[in-house]
């Protein structure tokens, strides 16, 4: 079976999420959260942190990621895991891969018109609102 991740990653004021245009198909055109594939022999939170520096430049010195949940599809042989993340302070993202923004929290993520995902991202973030308390209140009173 094929793994997969998706990367929320927030903002340090945690009011703005890292969006992809997406360039090429599935969902071109429209916008997605960033991650990628897992390789063969690679631990899932590997994968992350290497995707998230691929696409995006940002650094595991920048942000520390949560596995906060993970999708099985069955019938499509394959599974989602999702890391959630703060960064540590500003970042200057960049990639070549999508078109990359940052997104404001006040958006309808459910939109399947404008976001991908079937209405994945909008139940991710409902997820990330119910623990991120206990998430990122551990990581405050390290620095």
């Amino acid at each position: 079976m094929q793994g997969y991740n998706v990367l929320m990653i927030y903002n340090k004021e945690m009011d703005k999420l890292l969006m992809c245009e997406r360039l090429k198909d599935p969902y071109k055109g429209l916008s997605n959260l960033v991650g990628g594939k897992i390789e063969s022999g690679e631990r899932g939170i590997e994968a992350a942190y290497r995707e998230l520096h691929e696409e995006t430049s940002i650094s595991n010195e920048d942000i520390t990621l949560h596995h906060l949940m993970d999708f099985t599809y069955y019938h499509q042989d394959c599974y989602v895991e999702v890391y959630v993340g703060r960064l540590d302070r500003d970042v200057a993202v960049s990639g070549d891969e999508n078109v990359l923004y940052w997104s404001g929290l006040d958006q309808n993520f459910f939109d399947m018109s404008l976001y991908a995902g079937e209405g994945n991202i909008g139940h991710m973030i409902q997820q990330v609102n119910g623990v991120k308390e206990k998430l990122f209140s551990a990581e405050d009173s390290l620095k």
